[in-house]
């Protein structure tokens, strides 16, 4: 599995459309915060955006075409999805030589199929997402490898080089794979994403309903950098899990045996949704593509700090905040509705 700054030939998402996600106004800020999204992107790759129907696809294009965005760079495929969460549910790309498989030509570019059961099984009605690739005929050009696991993309991330971060909370939890060993996720990983050192974090932040998925906390931002996630405030619920984690990095190497340098990215605080719930907020949710990054924002001091971080750790792209407080209320931000397609 390629680093996800490595070149990409699209991204990957799903149009909105659950008003149970988004309930009200939400939804329309929602979709609102889809389409800057996608003519950012369109600058420089293409789009495969998931639709219901024709109509929704028209309704899109209509959008970019006033915007002036590159259209001939977006790629509509009717298929209903339960949610928007494709990290989660869509395939993931692989390239090159895998071990333990046929191996694919070098440069080929495959997929690998986990098994998605809605979050250890949270929802079930979103549960049939787990059949989303089978319907979009466009994957058949590539070849698919099915893992047996159950994985979510949002609960690892990789620097292209054999090393993943993950977290004990989510890939060890009974819910997910209960006959599979610690061991045994690290052989699969390997196996299927060319994981040779699996670096296992804690806990992730209060309000992920996902069980602690790994990009809320931690990413690679280089092939032995990241970025993670502190708060500052000892008085906060984050504060001594996030601090578990920059310890366990901080002690950690890759799989080259080289230590990791650690860059701490503040949190942006409590944001709240409804019933006084906190929200997982965290600008660790970001998306790099082509030429640019896409960071979620929430209209808080924090933004302008944690943007200038990941400018100096993307030097060369455009490093661009979108508000997302509207988009994290269904409980997750830019990354968890992304995935990239390399080239």
């Amino acid at each position: 599995m390629p680093a996800e700054w490595e070149p990409h030939e699209a991204t990957w998402l799903a149009w909105p459309e659950n008003a149970v996600t988004w309930p009200g106004r939400l939804l329309a800020e929602v979709r609102s915060v889809y389409l800057r999204m996608i003519f950012e992107l369109l600058k420089g790759e293409k789009v495969h955006l998931l639709v219901k129907d024709e109509a929704t696809a028209e309704s899109v294009l209509k959008a970019a075409l006033l915007a002036r965005a590159e259209t001939s760079r977006l790629v509509f495929h009717c298929v209903r999805a339960g949610d928007a969460w494709i990290r989660d549910y869509g395939p993931i790309f692989v390239t090159g030589r895998l071990r333990g498989q046929t191996p694919l030509t070098p440069g080929q570019v495959g997929f690998t199929k986990w098994t998605f059961n809605a979050w250890g099984g949270k929802y079930r009605d979103l549960a049939r997402d787990n059949g989303v690739v089978d319907q979009i005929p466009f994957l058949k050009k590539y070849r698919r490898l099915n893992a047996g696991m159950v994985l979510e993309g949002g609960s690892i991330d990789v620097n292209g080089r054999g090393t993943c971060l993950t977290t004990e909370q989510c890939l060890l939890i009974s819910t997910r794979n209960p006959k599979l060993s610690r061991r045994d996720i690290e052989r699969r990983l390997g196996r299927y994403l060319g994981i040779k050192k699996v670096i296992w974090l804690g806990e992730g932040i209060e309000g992920d309903d996902t069980d602690g998925h790994v990009d809320d906390i931690a990413r690679f931002v280089g092939s032995n950098t990241v970025v993670a996630a502190a708060e500052e405030d000892r008085a906060d619920s984050n504060h001594a899990v996030l601090k578990k984690n920059l310890e366990i990095l901080r002690a950690s190497r890759d799989c080259q045996g080289k230590r990791l340098r650690v860059i701490e990215l503040p949190m942006p605080g409590r944001v709240i949704g409804a019933r006084k719930r906190r929200l997982p907020a965290s600008y660790a949710n970001f998306y790099a593509a082509n030429g640019l990054v896409l960071v979620p924002v929430y209209s808080h001091p924090n933004d302008r700090i944690a943007l200038s971080i990941l400018r100096r750790a993307f030097p060369g792209r455009r490093v661009v905040g979108i508000e997302c407080t509207s988009l994290v209320f269904g409980l997750g931000a830019i990354h968890c509705i992304t995935q990239q397609e390399p080239a």
